[in-house]
């Protein structure tokens, strides 16, 4: 489908979705963020739904402010993903073990590794900048500055929630390795801390909803954040760039008859703000829950755990500011999955797949998210699919 566009306060509300079947909490969102001053565009994707503040979904582009609430608290969340030289046929028919291995090598839910993981060891870790990068947390908000040594055992672990880590074949049988997760309890606590910050200033005081409370230009407040915001998004990338490295290594071990080699790493980001310009003027794009769809741009977009997942390649659509979505998108929220699913129901629904399958990744379930299908297939002018994934293992925090 191509966009339909809804009246907005200050600008249309362009929707690869159709405004019947978003729900009227997100659909008052989408209104509400269309009220802002510095507003000058918001394109809606397929999987959008009710956030905080702002519909996860959504890319918001303003001119001279970003509103931290829209970039979410998990600050730089993406996904990598990366084509192995094994095919089905090299698997075992029980995988328990391997995912066991995978388990054991990337810490997951709360965990975090007993000493901060040296890149050094890693296969084909991106270390440029990595020096760097660690040099600049002491010009990060104070407020989080008592975190550094925690911030170190968390680099390269996976969380929770909707965070995974996937083995997965393609159409062909070939075997990929695949990742989601962010900045962890850094981002975390950097985006609160700043959410805070915004809620503060006179300028706004006056919005519809103290959420979409933004930073504006030329001030410190906003110089304050976009150096926080742009090492939070660095944080998130080298935590998918140490689990993957760790990940390969289990992999190797596992199969060392098979020798496996790995093509380079496809990684993106959904939830962050890129300087980005359109029509003439250099915006602040803010993607939440939405991946950058530039013309030849590799994403990722992923379903759930019992479903499959979609490597993609974008089309450089400016409409929606060469965005595409970044997941299946909920179609119910944690709490509603848990009253209505059981645990045989997720034994069900993740036939074939090992994976956790007891209450706690219940509200996890398949059926809480939108039909993947139909979510690729509403934003066909937007991105073309270079490869549909189905997993066979999938860890869960």
């Amino acid at each position: 489908m191509s966009y339909v566009e809804v009246p907005g306060a200050k600008v249309p509300i362009r929707m690869w979705a159709d405004p019947a079947s978003v729900e009227d909490v997100a659909m008052q969102q989408l209104r509400n963020v269309s009220t802002l001053p510095w507003i000058k565009g918001l394109a809606v994707m397929p999987d959008v739904h009710f956030g905080k503040g702002a519909t996860v979904g959504s890319v918001i582009a303003m001119q001279g402010a970003v509103c931290p609430a829209a970039v979410g608290v998990d600050i730089g969340c993406g996904m990598s993903a990366v084509k192995t030289s094994l095919t089905a046929n090299d698997l075992p028919g029980d995988l328990s073990r391997l995912r066991s291995k995978i388990e054991q090598a990337i810490p997951v839910g709360r965990g975090m590794h007993g000493d901060a993981v040296d890149p050094g060891r890693l296969h084909g870790f991106p270390t440029a900048g990595w020096d760097d990068f660690w040099g600049r947390f002491g010009g990060i908000a104070d407020a989080v500055k008592f975190r550094e040594e925690r911030a170190t055992k968390q680099m390269g672990t996976l969380g929770s929630g909707n965070h995974f880590i996937e083995f997965c074949l393609d159409g062909t049988g070939s075997v990929w390795l695949m990742l989601h997760s962010g900045s962890r309890n850094i981002g975390k606590e950097l985006a609160d801390f700043h959410i805070g910050q915004a809620q503060k200033l006179p300028h706004n005081q006056g919005l519809v909803d103290r959420d979409l409370a933004v930073f504006i230009a030329d001030t410190p407040q906003m110089a304050a954040y976009r150096n926080d915001l742009f090492w939070a998004q660095e944080y998130a990338k080298f935590n998918r760039a140490i689990m993957m490295g760790l990940f390969q290594d289990v992999v190797r071990k596992e199969f060392k008859k098979a020798r496996v080699t790995f093509e380079p790493v496809i990684s993106c980001h959904h939830n962050y703000v890129a300087e980005e310009r359109y029509e003439g003027m250099d915006l602040l794009v803010t993607r939440k829950g939405a991946i950058r769809a530039g013309y030849g741009d590799y994403g990722i977009i992923p379903g759930s755990m019992g479903t499959g997942s979609y490597i993609v390649k974008g089309l450089g659509n400016e409409k929606s500011f060469n965005s595409a979505s970044h997941g299946a998108g909920r179609r119910m929220s944690r709490n509603a999955a848990k009253k209505l699913f059981s645990t045989q129901d997720l034994e069900e629904q993740t036939r074939g797949v090992e994976c956790r399958k007891d209450s706690g990744v219940v509200d996890e379930i398949p059926a809480a998210y939108k039909p993947i299908e139909q979510v690729i297939d509403q934003q066909r002018d937007l991105v073309e699919v270079v490869a549909k994934l189905k997993q066979v293992i999938c860890v869960k925090g």
